[in-house]
């Protein structure tokens, strides 16, 4: 059986049951999200009034290695509201909301939002104001689904605008710095942030070959290599949530010439919320680079 195949059958089995059972009085909306950072902004917005399971929730796992489990299928299926990035980084989800179609369900494509189409950065959470859309819409949604708690989704709302301020700032204030400076990575999960920090991007050739899963060419490792060891660049950022042999060799040879490591997750941390994973990350540019 094909793997779309599965995830038909699957989604047949579960809907009617599981949306039988989410729309039951005075339950909370429940929230799937395919990546665990939207769903934290999920659960800041909804408070007590919404139940959220991310699927995406492990730091130490590939998300590009992710299979779909049966207990996925129940949760999607389940889902008042779905939240996933879109653009060919969470192919699984659309498969999932086509195979389990409802009237009954709000899909959230959080690309859509910010105008990003396939080709483009998949990685556009490292944005804030890609969580900032993403907050706005869906707290309409829940207003629309649940007009009797509209006076707190609102107010969570502000209360996640106002969180991100601090963010906001402290990018403002290494742009200052920091913009022009010319940085690498092994691939471009990090990618939106350097653009808001107006820093150099170079080998960009090297991170898309590497985030697709394809071989980078002779000439631009060689190139890359180059950077790394007559310091063409000041700082790696490093995807420490995938493993490739190639990104580990240049996450080594960067630490052989001297040239700081970050390292960048494409999965939120336990125990961190949106808020605390962005400026931590910035934080440790910050520390690399110092004046």
């Amino acid at each position: 059986m094909t793997k779309l195949a599965t995830l038909t059958a699957l989604a047949a089995l579960l809907v009617a049951p599981a949306l039988a059972q989410a729309q039951a009085a005075g339950q909370p909306i429940a929230i799937v999200a395919a990546e665990n950072f939207y769903g934290d902004v999920a659960k800041q917005l909804g408070g007590p009034d919404v139940a959220v399971d991310s699927i995406l929730n492990n730091p130490d796992q590939d998300p590009h290695l992710f299979e779909v489990s049966p207990s996925v299928g129940r949760h999607v299926s389940a889902a008042r509201i779905v939240i996933y990035n879109g653009i060919d980084y969470d192919p699984w989800m659309e498969k999932l909301l086509h195979a389990a179609r409802s009237a009954n369900r709000r899909s959230i494509v959080v690309a859509d939002l910010v105008g990003k189409q396939t080709g483009d950065n998949p990685h556009i959470w490292y944005n804030p104001a890609t969580m900032l859309a993403l907050a706005q819409t869906l707290a309409a949604a829940l207003i629309a689904d649940d007009p009797g708690n509209a006076a707190g989704y609102r107010q969570r709302q502000q209360r996640f605008e106002a969180s991100m301020q601090p963010i906001q700032a402290k990018i403002a204030a290494l742009r200052q710095r920091l913009a022009g400076t010319p940085v690498t990575a092994t691939e471009p999960v990090f990618g939106a942030m350097f653009d808001m920090l107006r820093m150099q991007v170079r080998g960009m050739a090297f991170q898309m070959a590497v985030m697709n899963g394809t071989e980078p060419g002779a000439s631009d490792v060689a190139a890359f290599e180059n950077d790394l060891k007559t310091q063409q660049v000041k700082l790696l950022v490093y995807n420490s949530q995938a493993t490739d042999p190639i990104a580990a060799r240049m996450k080594q040879l960067a630490a052989a010439s001297h040239i700081p490591v970050v390292g960048a997750t494409e999965t939120e941390p336990q125990g961190k919320t949106y808020q605390e994973w962005m400026l931590a990350e910035l934080d440790a540019v910050d520390r690399a680079l110092p004046e």
